[in-house]
């Protein structure tokens, strides 16, 4: 077993949706980021922006209501605040129809902050910052 890893555990992550459009809207207005809505096949899904050689993951959101369904339980996925500090990412939840269900909080001063959200869906995912 080896201590040091060569890249990131995670490689793709995907968030339920109910409704794509309002999935998208909710994640452009509090990400400030450009969605692209793809088809692959019958499978309707939304990609965030990636760097192909950048740290960390990117992923999308998928509507097949038939495997995936929103949840407010199990996996939680942590939104890196690109703004440096997610008090600003969280300030637009709530008037993008989300809900805010723990404020910005102080994890470590070495590891920094995280809140936790509702978003339009109905899922949980969590923001997370160093300051």
């Amino acid at each position: 077993m080896t201590t040091q890893a060569k890249n990131n555990a995670v490689g793709w992550f995907e968030i339920p949706t109910a409704n794509m459009d309002r999935a998208i809207a909710f994640y452009e207005a509090v990400f400030k980021v450009t969605l692209e809505r793809n088809k692959i096949g019958d499978l309707e899904m939304a990609w965030f922006p990636w760097a192909e050689y950048g740290m960390g993951a990117s992923g999308s959101l998928i509507h097949d209501p038939e495997h995936f369904k929103p949840s407010t339980h199990g996996v939680i996925v942590y939104f890196t605040a690109h703004s440096g500090d997610l008090a600003n990412e969280l300030s637009r939840v709530e008037a993008a129809g989300g809900k805010v269900i723990q404020p910005k909080t102080l994890i470590t001063e070495e590891i920094g902050y995280f809140a936790l959200i509702h978003d339009s869906e109905g899922n949980r995912i969590a923001l997370h910052s160093r300051k």
